[in-house]
């Protein structure tokens, strides 16, 4: 097949994908939606074209991480794998891996060993607490970040105890941040010519989306709290009850209260010195939330979607996830996108967030199967039929 462009913007780079599982996918994922030529190195062992890291090739998760690729088989372990492997990265532009750290380097494909055949090589490594320091060779999972990064302390309701967010954030979050890195050193090489290492990791992309949590901390010596369905800051905004259903409101400043408090007809409550401050709200925060909730169950969540953002209220029905895909709007924005192949087997998967006026992003290509572009992707590369069935015959491809 031709290399699968899902957009012009970034298809003059070459990306060899060495990743697993789901941190790195979601990196490597953000490249080849906007048009890299991205090649996904499967390992070559027995089992690999059975059963994935991270679930069944042909299941939903796999097949949602790993679109706009091709894919070639390959036994890194070894010598001659290892040769061909460097024969590619000499022609690349980025390499993405999500080993941990000491792996590559036994492999001979740490970024210092690249670095000398491909000045330009730009690397980007995930890991889960970093490729140095004292947890380096523990491995990373999601929940494990969760857990160390802050986010479970302030996840649930109040005396729950600890409660994991229901996706995997700090995988997410860690490929997000290492493909923005990855962009911005192939920014940067225009101007020096020469490529760096990008390095991030479960840990560290779970601190920064803490964000303003993990700010009243360092500033203000503040530790945040489990709130449940509460804002921890913005009072009222939650959960609320309606007539046939759940309703999320919320309030952003004293105008906008004044306006909440009127659409759902108790306009009292806006000079009750009880609630008419934000301090004053905070402290009461239950007793107005269970005065809100009186008022919100006498109405259907559609009425109160329409009643408040009339009133200019933000607000918003709660879904389930199929509930969500059918809403107007999210059909409006195109995000569940149909991919092309050349089987009868119909694939829908989540879309890029993010729209180009010039250069959009297309589901280009279903995810490859096991090695299926091996002898393509080797021949792009300048390696002769022979080179090729030697390889095969070698058990290296």
């Amino acid at each position: 097949m031709p290399v699968p462009h899902a957009s012009q913007a970034l298809s003059r780079f070459t990306v060899l994908d060495l990743t697993r599982v789901r941190s790195g996918p979601t990196c490597v994922r953000q490249l080849a939606d906007w048009g890299a030529n991205v090649i996904k190195i499967d390992a070559l062992t027995e089992d690999a074209g059975d059963e994935q890291p991270g679930g069944p090739r042909h299941g939903s998760d796999f097949q949602n991480l790993h679109r706009n690729k091709r894919a070639m088989t390959l036994n890194l372990k070894d010598p001659k794998g290892l040769e061909v492997f460097k024969r590619l990265a000499e022609q690349a532009d980025v390499v993405v891996e999500n080993f941990r750290p000491d792996v590559k380097a036994k492999l001979g494909i740490d970024y210092a060993s690249l670095r000398q055949i491909n000045p330009r090589i730009v690397y980007g490594s995930i890991s889960g607490f970093g490729q140095d320091g004292p947890y380096h060779k523990r491995p990373g999972f999601d929940q494990i970040a969760q857990g160390m990064g802050g986010l479970m302390s302030v996840t649930g309701a109040p005396g729950g105890g600890p409660m994991r967010v229901g996706i995997p954030v700090a995988d997410l979050a860690a490929g997000l941040f290492c493909a923005i890195g990855i962009l911005t050193a192939l920014l940067e090489r225009d101007v020096s010519d020469e490529g760096q290492w990008v390095q991030t990791s479960l840990l560290q992309a779970q601190i920064f989306m803490l964000d303003f949590q993990a700010a009243r901390w360092l500033m203000e010596k503040e530790v945040g709290q489990q709130a449940g369905n509460n804002h921890p800051t913005s009072i009222p905004t939650g959960v609320f009850k309606t007539s046939d259903g759940y309703i999320n409101i919320a309030t952003t400043g004293g105008r906008i209260w004044e306006r909440c408090a009127q659409a759902i007809g108790a306009p009292e409550l806006i000079s009750d010195p009880d609630y008419a401050t934000a301090p004053a709200r905070s402290k009461n925060r239950d007793a107005l939330n269970a005065k809100i909730n009186e008022r919100t169950q006498k109405k259907s969540t559609e009425t109160w979607v329409n009643e408040l953002n009339a009133a200019g209220v933000p607000c918003g029905p709660i879904y389930s996830i199929d509930q969500m895909f059918e809403d107007a709007q999210v059909k409006h924005l195109g995000i569940a996108q149909d991919v092309s192949n050349a089987e009868d087997r119909h694939i829908r998967l989540v879309g890029q967030p993010v729209t180009l006026s010039r250069t959009p992003s297309t589901m280009a290509a279903r995810p490859p199967e096991f090695g299926e572009q091996t002898d393509e992707v080797l021949a792009e590369f300048g390696f002769s039929k022979d080179e090729i069935a030697e390889l095969r015959r070698s058990k290296v491809v």
